[in-house]
């Protein structure tokens, strides 16, 4: 279990994780459809979350979003390196009713994001944009490459929660661990 509390102008964030748990989550960050989809990311990536956000709501979701996505890309980032007896590579493709996105994760100790999802307008009182913000923030953070590919929908509440679920479950199967593969790189260092 790794923990984390960062506390800024803007939010005051405590965190735990347990990147090998069972999916059990306990969130709380002010805003419903966020704690939701991040329920879903701990459901279905089987990593234990607890986090508990206070943060400047009055101005906008932004901040609360992207800092608990920094909170949990270094949670991530401490709970992989150095990596060992890893998949290394996960992916996954989840549907939500009419959408469905495809998502890739590379834990390569290298920061880099490829989103390609038609995200704007609102989610409730949520702002879709915030979605790639998030993975922005876990991603550079965590340290791993990421790939999240829409390929079809409509409805902006599935687009996004299959996008939290596809990112899950790619990350699951890049963690599996495998002892056949010590260091997963033929460089040597990861």
């Amino acid at each position: 279990m790794k923990s984390l509390t960062r506390t800024t102008k803007e939010t005051n964030i405590t965190a735990n994780l347990n990147l090998y748990g069972s999916g059990q989550s306990k969130v709380d960050t002010g805003i419903g459809f966020f704690n939701h989809m991040l329920d879903s990311f701990a459901k279905h990536s089987l990593i234990d979350l607890e986090l508990a956000c206070n943060g400047d709501l009055e101005v906008d979701f932004h901040h609360t979003i992207e800092d608990c996505g920094i909170v949990i890309g270094k949670l991530l980032n401490q709970s992989l390196y150095p990596v060992l007896n890893i998949e290394r590579f996960g992916f996954a493709s989840v549907v939500m009713d009419e959408s469905c996105v495809e998502s890739s994760v590379d834990i390569s100790n290298r920061a880099f994001l490829v989103f390609e999802a038609p995200l704007s307008g609102k989610i409730g009182t949520f702002d879709a944009e915030l979605v790639e913000e998030f993975f922005k923030a876990i991603v550079f953070n965590a340290n791993i490459s990421t790939h999240i590919i829409f390929r079809r929908g409509r409805n902006l509440h599935h687009i996004s929660e299959a996008i939290f679920k596809s990112f899950a479950v790619a990350l699951r199967n890049a963690i599996r661990i495998n002892d056949r593969i010590s260091l997963p790189s033929t460089k040597g260092v990861l």
